[in-house]
């Protein structure tokens, strides 16, 4: 003979389900607020002002047809191969901000030295990881940014 579902049976089905889910959700908030690196902007009215002025600094560049290509060599040594529409660019200051993506790592500013055929590689290694470069050219009054992740 089988017992009768009463009201207590189902006050510990309701209580079970709902401490499941608020230990989930618990788990879920806890691991994205250790994980979350920042803000994208600091305030995002400032950024909707610069927006037109942003676009048209792109389209300067893109006229200008450079391309990089960062790479990491051994020992965590950073390169980054600059390019125009004519070959190498060579004689450009190359400045790189590398940052961690969850911002577990200080941001490191590398100025790089520059090397033959549109190379420059960083004086310092970087540590072993994922890495957001930021990186800023400029040659002459020409400038361009540009933004690439890479795995050391």
């Amino acid at each position: 003979m089988t017992k009768p579902f009463t009201g207590w049976h189902m006050t510990a089905i309701m209580v079970a389900f709902f401490a499941v889910v608020v230990t989930v959700n618990v788990i879920m908030a806890t691991q994205a607020s250790h994980t979350f690196g920042g803000v994208v902007v600091e305030n995002s009215y400032v950024a909707s002002q610069r927006f037109n002025g942003w676009l048209g600094e792109a389209r300067a560049q893109a006229r200008l047809g450079w391309s990089v290509e960062a790479s990491g060599e051994p020992g965590g040594v950073m390169a980054v191969d600059l390019r125009g529409p004519d070959g190498p660019v060579d004689g450009a200051a190359v400045v790189v901000m590398a940052e961690h993506p969850l911002g577990r790592v200080p941001a490191t500013r590398l100025a790089l030295a520059p090397g033959r055929d549109g190379r420059y590689a960083a004086r310092h290694a970087l540590l072993p990881g994922r890495w957001i470069l930021r990186i800023a050219v400029q040659r002459g009054e020409t400038q361009a940014r540009f933004k690439q992740e890479i795995m050391l």
